[in-house]
């Protein structure tokens, strides 16, 4: 299989597998990628949100507001700046970042049972490598 069909459809399998272990929480496509974002990075803008999960602007609005309607986030203005709002995890989204890096961690731990540890330090490498690569791309387009 070409590289770019086995990363375009690996990489919708694996959402559409996500989104099934994580039935039942309500989430939506999207919400958890902006969860694990900001469980890493609470605080943030709107546009350091979208920038880091690679998600444009105008989809960031309608994504945010489902989740503040949901009690995931909050969002906050701070050091007398009217103009931005920094997004903040409640302890329901807080909650909600526990469920889905327990999924992932049991997705990873499923994906590479049958691959021996030294081939899995060479993908992860290598992935890293590409993924590098891209983002000097993208800054150079």
């Amino acid at each position: 299989m070409e590289f770019q069909n086995l990363l375009i459809t690996t990489h919708a399998m694996h959402r559409k597998y996500m989104m099934k272990m994580i039935e039942g929480t309500g989430l939506t496509r999207g919400q958890p990628k902006v969860l694990r974002y900001l469980d890493q990075h609470d605080g943030s803008n709107q546009t350091e949100i979208a920038s880091g999960c690679f998600i444009e602007t105008a989809s960031m609005t309608s994504l945010l507001n489902g989740m503040e309607e949901n009690g995931l986030i909050e969002r906050r203005r701070m050091n007398g700046n009217k103009r931005t709002y920094y997004i903040f995890l409640t302890d329901k989204g807080k909650e909600m970042c526990r469920i889905i890096n327990t999924a992932f961690e049991e997705v990873n731990t499923e994906l590479f049972s049958n691959i021996a540890f030294e081939e899995q330090e060479t993908f992860i490498s290598v992935f890293e490598e590409i993924y590098h690569q891209l983002g000097r791309l993208l800054e150079e387009a």
